[in-house]
């Protein structure tokens, strides 16, 4: 337990119970030092009770007992459930937003006296694969990164960007990309089930061709994406065919206006809140 603060939870939703769940399994956490509230108190109690953590009244209790306070409600909550108890933070706490749409700007506003740094997790945070991007209110504050990755990088690969711009990147790519990367799966599968394979075996071949693919890219650091592209590919072959088909539809393009599309979405909500 090498990480001595007491850990605040306002919300408990699921990318909050991931980071708990992280926190406690990698041994960066002891329970005894997590603490939580939530608006629903029977999920809140349920939380609890399978990780062991500190069941709070209020969320005011848990800003009191705690040096670094997450912000995990739901966006369109995070103003109605921190404007009202603001006082409540202590001069210098650290808070965390996971909150998308809520940018550093409107956080300073709501808590000047606080050390605020913005997180965006993704999914495979669950099984400790993830990819947690965030960026820091004051670049002077030199602690503040550390503390961060400290809490995080049990969950998985855990960067510092300079910018929201390159936040809001990193979001749409890596926290939202995780959705587009199984709407893609989700096509595979079904072309698959369509020439008679049992939708079980065809959801296990998707998995393991992309699971195999991103190992195989994982694991050959320093060849370059399209290397390995043209390691299966052969001129005239039948990987090649599809391939320029892919071209000829434009799928890179139809990608692009598809992360455009959520960075546009992200950028109203900003302006919203």
């Amino acid at each position: 337990m090498i990480f001595h603060y007491k850990v605040g939870f306002l919300g408990v939703g699921n990318l909050a119970q991931a980071i708990i769940k992280g926190l406690i399994e990698n041994k960066t956490l002891p329970p005894s030092h997590i603490f939580a509230a939530n608006r629903s108190p029977g999920k809140l109690q349920k939380v609890a009770d399978t990780y062991g953590i500190q069941a709070m009244a209020t969320n005011e209790d848990v800003i009191n007992a705690c040096d670094v306070v997450i912000l995990a409600m739901k966006p369109q909550d995070l103003a109605a459930a921190i404007d009202p108890i603001s006082s409540a933070f202590s001069d210098g706490q650290i808070v965390i937003s996971l909150a998308a749409g809520f940018n550093l700007r409107s956080l300073e506003k709501r808590l000047p006296h606080c050390r605020i740094a913005r997180l965006m997790p993704n999914t495979p945070s669950l099984i400790s694969r993830g990819v947690l991007g965030y960026v820091v209110a004051d670049d002077e504050d030199k602690a503040l990164p550390t503390v961060v990755e400290d809490l995080f990088t049990p969950l998985g690969y855990v960067l510092g960007v300079d910018d929201e711009d390159q936040f809001e990147a990193l979001m749409i790519s890596c926290s939202s990309g995780t959705g587009f990367v199984f709407e893609l799966m989700t096509y595979w599968q079904d072309w698959i089930e369509e020439r008679g394979f049992d939708p079980a075996v065809a959801r296990k071949m998707t998995v393991e061709t992309f699971l195999g693919a991103a190992m195989l890219a994982s694991q050959s650091k320093d060849i370059p994406l399209e290397d390995l592209q043209n390691k299966v590919s052969s001129k005239k072959g039948i990987t090649a065919a599809g391939l320029q088909s892919m071209r000829e539809l434009e799928t890179e393009r139809t990608l692009r206006i598809s992360f455009e599309k959520a960075a546009l979405r992200n950028q109203e909500l900003a302006k919203e809140n």
